[in-house]
């Protein structure tokens, strides 16, 4: 009865963690019922070969039938489900070592319910729970083989062997179907995740790092290729007076507006992020006299910017460009030059677009 991994370590974990170990439960059962029900074939035709006595049949129709809906009952009404299953499948692996006595160790029936049992417990990715449940399983044999005087006929007749054909193929491919969707589920988590991980979580922008790493390739691509590429740094002014006067909730909106308009505002490639505070970086191809343009296209949108919690605050914003190889050839150089040119906007006054030539571009 494989089945896929749904949790591991230890059981002092968080309690949103605890809520997902606690499905345990529920993603065991419907693997136990396909597995002690398929199983059931070769065991019962095992049985019948051997005319075993009425109540190795009875043992056989319960656990084939009637435990996996117990165990569910006893995992669901417990105030610890977890580890109430991981007990129900400790007591999976003594059963399987019951049946192997019962079988009077017919070689593959036996193999493959030793083999099944042991491999659940690998796939519940439980450390050491295989482990632990192999001493259930040899004294589940030893007793089961004391009530049958150890009767030893390893013989797999061929009925049998093609009644253990659906255990090998139908339970390991369910088995297969369910932990491929696991991984994928885990897959496309980890994507959200990587995603989110680059994402400035108030403006929706690449953060620093992610941003740094767009940018160091439309430099490369620059130096490869000789394309030209501009740079802009953005910073948004008087932006502690507006959280002074206003609060830090409506910085945060100005923030998330000058973003939307920055986005809008330049071509799909561009490179968009928050630099950090109040400041933002732009990296995008083209010339300077290119990015002078849109620059004052954004300024200009920012200055006609209506905040619908503070109708009457007017927002601006300083811009400083640099052209790609005209002070150096490394990222840092690129991003010094243009802040240097941002820091000449603002001690001009604010409000304009100053590019690495040390002469305004535009003025409000």
């Amino acid at each position: 009865m494989n089945i896929p991994n749904v949790a591991s370590g230890s059981s002092s974990r968080r309690p949103a963690r605890l809520n997902q170990r606690d499905l345990l439960p529920r993603r065991v059962y419907h693997f136990r019922m396909l597995g002690m029900g398929l199983a059931g074939l070769p065991l019962a035709l095992v049985m019948h070969e051997q005319h075993a006595p009425i109540g190795s049949w009875i043992w056989g129709i319960f656990t084939c039938l009637l435990w996996p809906q117990l165990a569910y009952w006893l995992a669901r009404r417990s105030r610890t489900p977890f580890n109430t299953e991981l007990r129900n499948l400790m007591l999976d692996s003594a059963i399987a070592g019951s049946w192997v006595a019962l079988m009077h160790f017919n070689v593959l029936p036996s193999v493959l319910v030793v083999t099944v049992a042991t491999a659940d417990k690998i796939n519940t990715g439980v450390r050491n729970l295989w482990q632990r449940s192999l001493p259930g399983m040899l004294l589940a044999i030893l007793a089961g083989g004391l009530l049958t005087g150890f009767a030893f006929q390893p013989e797999t007749s061929m009925p049998v062997l093609l009644a253990c054909l659906p255990v090998m193929l139908i339970h390991s491919i369910g088995v297969s179907v369910a932990s491929y969707r696991l991984v994928r589920q885990v897959q496309q988590q980890n994507q959200r995740l990587d995603e989110l991980s680059r994402i400035d979580g108030l403006t929706g922008l690449d953060n620093r790092g992610s941003w740094q790493d767009h940018a160091e390739a439309l430099l490369e691509q620059h130096h490869a290729h000789g394309r030209p590429a501009t740079l802009m740094m953005v910073d948004v002014d008087s932006f502690k007076d507006i959280n002074d006067l206003h609060g830090h909730t409506l910085g945060d909106d100005v923030l998330r507006s000058i973003a939307t308009i920055l986005r809008h505002g330049n071509g799909e490639d561009a490179c968009i992020g928050r630099f950090g505070g109040d400041e933002f970086a732009i990296a995008l191809p083209g010339t300077l006299a290119e990015a002078t343009v849109m620059a004052e296209r954004i300024r200009h949108t920012v200055e006609k910017l209506d905040l619908p919690h503070a109708p009457g605050l007017r927002c601006s914003i300083s811009l400083g460009l640099a052209q790609a190889g005209a002070g150096g050839d490394s990222l840092r150089e690129w991003i010094e030059l243009a802040d240097r040119a941002l820091y000449r906007a603002k001690q001009a006054g604010r409000n304009r677009t100053v590019g690495n030539d040390e002469a305004d571009l535009a003025r409000a």
